[in-house]
């Protein structure tokens, strides 16, 4: 008798989808943001899944129920979560959800990208940008400073007297190397770079003045993009599948939560060991978890996964850096199996290459996506 084939739900709130990835582009002005959302009908058209523009509200693990915000419930055999991220509460004094409208964080592709990108084109030349840098660990490590070196591209075309501030949590950053060269090169004089050593760190936010304040001093900004220390999303959190770090702990072979049975989970919301929280790793564990869940309700064998991550950063419209890292599952956790990653001394050809291929890199991994 052959095996009854396996019924896939996908349960997203919204009908469209807007990707984190390339959202800098449009900062700049260098996408629209239509060319960055994508629908789901080919989801449900050509590969038969069920989609259900609804979110969840609760698990029931016992009875094995994903109960929807509409009141709707629906059964399983095996979830899959993909909760992304929630910001710390109060991890900056006075920056709440009425402060994220006059101060966005843009760490969500949507309505929050739009608002940033209409203040810095309103945004009179001479003003200064003031960009907050979480902790780690956070969504996608390299974007803050291709934010940084994005939005002073556009500075440089539109507002060239203006100028870029960099706050950030840590005393060194992903890519910092690569970063700081470019900064150079492309924008003299323009970004200012503020380590948490010099600072103290960022504490609190002005809304009214319009200012950030570090533990050392006061800085008036004319945009701020304030992006807060994150965690796992709402739902994990709901659900007890967080541990105290705040982050989802998962088996790297299967993807399930250790700690709720039948539950697994994919993306920015778990620990992942060497994986950063990206889009591409998100969708390489999204296929490692698929093909275990493949072996446990068809019986069929259980493979290690292979992993992978690539990503492309632009450092100004025609420079981009690139990285390409394998993973193994080992030792209970995921660690680095071969990495490459772009050096400084790269020519700027190779570098105008990169910028090129991470357009076909980006409507290839939507095909992937979305199909």
């Amino acid at each position: 008798a052959g095996t009854a084939p396996v019924q896939v739900t996908l349960v997203e709130p919204s009908g469209l989808y807007s990707t984190c990835f390339f959202s800098n582009l449009y900062l700049a002005g260098l996408r629209s943001f239509e060319s960055l959302t994508h629908g789901y009908e080919t989801l449900r058209r050509q590969y038969g899944i069920a989609v259900v523009h609804d979110s969840a509200a609760m698990i029931d693990p016992v009875a094995k129920i994903v109960g929807l915000s509409s009141g709707a419930k629906l059964s399983y055999d095996r979830v899959v979560l993909a909760p992304g991220i929630a910001f710390q509460d109060r991890a900056i004094d006075g920056y709440d959800a009425t402060a994220m409208q006059i101060m966005p964080h843009a760490w969500k592709a949507g309505a929050q990208t739009k608002l940033l990108r209409k203040q810095l084109q309103s945004m009179e030349d001479g003003g200064v940008f003031v960009l907050v840098v979480p902790p780690d660990p956070f969504r996608c490590p390299p974007a803050p400073y291709e934010r940084a070196s994005l939005v002073a591209s556009y500075f440089q075309r539109h507002k060239p007297r203006s100028k870029i501030l960099v706050l950030d949590a840590k005393s060194t950053f992903t890519g910092q190397d690569l970063f700081q060269d470019a900064w150079q090169r492309h924008y003299p004089g323009m970004i200012e770079w503020l380590p948490a050593e010099f600072t103290g760190g960022v504490k609190a936010v002005d809304v009214k003045a319009r200012s950030v304040i570090t533990a050392e001093e006061t800085f008036k900004a004319a945009v701020a993009n304030v992006i807060p220390a994150q965690k796992a999303g709402h739902l994990a959190q709901q659900m007890g599948l967080a541990d105290r770090s705040g982050w989802c702990p998962v088996d790297p072979v299967t993807f399930e939560s250790t700690l709720q049975p039948s539950i697994h989970l994919v993306g920015d919301a778990i620990i992942a060991g060497d994986m950063p929280k990206s889009a591409f790793s998100a969708n390489s564990q999204a296929k490692a978890c698929a093909f275990a869940l493949a072996s446990v309700l068809t019986g069929s064998s259980r493979s290690t996964p292979h992993l992978f991550n690539t990503c492309y950063t632009f450092l100004a419209p025609d420079d981009a850096w690139s990285n390409a890292i394998s993973y193994k599952p080992l030792a209970g956790t995921i660690r680095t199996a071969h990495a490459f990653i772009s050096k400084v001394d790269e020519s700027s050809e190779m570098r105008r290459r990169a910028a090129r291929e991470a357009e076909g890199w980006y409507d290839a991994f939507i095909l992937d996506v979305f199909g």
